[in-house]
């Protein structure tokens, strides 16, 4: 599991949002979040974009860092070919 959860780990601390925020924000129970963060599940494809809209509502840096880490390796793949 993971590459969601490291991805979003990452933006909220580059960014410094908080677990609680993003939680708020997605209308859901902080330890959902708190799940993704640690990589204990991940999030559906769904819930990916859903995260990246909140994110985008809290800080557009952050959301834009979520995306690129997240599909960076495949959007740098596509440019490479």
């Amino acid at each position: 599991m993971g590459k969601a959860g490291k991805a979003l780990k990452q933006a909220l601390e580059t960014y410094g949002i908080s677990q609680n925020k993003l939680a708020v924000t997605l209308g859901v129970d902080r330890s959902v979040v708190f799940h993704w963060f640690h990589e204990n599940r991940d999030p559906s494809a769904e819930t990916v974009v859903e995260i990246a809209e909140a994110l985008k509502s809290i800080n557009t840096d952050a959301a834009a860092e979520f995306i690129r880490l997240y599909v960076g390796d495949f959007l740098k793949a596509q440019e490479d070919s």
